[in-house]
C-alpha cells in the first residue's frame, strides 16, 4: 500500500521542529539530531500542534501557533500547595528546582516541581512546566507512513526494528 501523502489519522510523521515561548526562548528543539516520530491521532503531540499538522505533506514547513488551551492548559493556581517536609525521604535534601514524578490522585503518573523550602514546610507546584504558555512550533515534515497494526493497536510510534519502548 502506498504511503500517505498528507498527515491524516494513523499515519506515523517524522518531523523536524524548535519550540519557543513569546518571549523567544527556545524550549526544545530537533534539529542537530533524529525527527520526532508521531502516530498522528492518537493523542502523541499536544492537540493544538496535532490539528495544525493535519493535511500537510513531507517537505512542507509551517509555523503552529498553540494557545496554552490547546497545548498545556492554563496555569491551575490549586496546583500550587504546601506540603510537609516529611512528605520527602527523610535523608532527601530537598531544594528549589527540583522535579519528581509522583502519583496522581487518579493513580497516573505526574509531574512536580519543589518551588520554595521554608523549614519544614515545602511547596510544590503540580502544573505541568509550559502550563499558561503560548508554544510556537517551526515545523518541517520529513516522513509520513501507514502505521503498522501493532502500532495503531499500541497507540504510538515503535522503532525501525519494531517494538521499542
Amino acid at each position: 500500500m502506498p504511503a500517505p501523502s498528507t498527515i491524516a489519522a494513523d499515519a506515523v510523521v517524522s518531523i523536524h521542529y524548535t519550540l519557543t515561548l513569546n518571549d523567544g526562548a527556545v524550549v526544545d528543539s530537533s534539529q542537530g539530531g533524529e525527527p520526532l516520530d508521531y502516530l498522528h491521532g492518537h493523542g502523541n503531540l499536544v492537540p493544538g500542534l496535532e490539528q495544525q499538522l493535519a493535511g500537510h505533506a513531507v517537505g512542507e514547513q509551517l509555523q503552529a501557533v498553540v494557545p496554552p488551551g490547546d497545548g498545556y492548559g492554563e496555569r491551575d493556581p490549586e496546583g500550587v500547595q504546601t506540603v510537609p517536609r516529611d512528605a520527602f525521604p527523610g535523608d532527601m535534601e530537598i531544594e528549589s528546582g527540583m522535579q519528581f514524578q509522583a502519583e496522581g490522585e487518579d493513580g497516573e503518573p505526574t509531574m512536580l516541581v519543589i518551588t520554595a523550602v521554608e523549614g519544614d514546610q515545602v511547596t510544590v507546584d503540580l502544573n505541568h512546566p509550559l502550563a499558561g504558555e503560548t508554544l510556537n512550533f517551526e515545523i518541517v515534515v520529513e516522513a509520513i507512513r501507514e502505521a503498522t497494526a501493532e502500532e495503531l493497536q499500541h497507540g504510538h510510534v515503535h522503532g525501525p526494528h519494531g517494538h521499542a519502548h
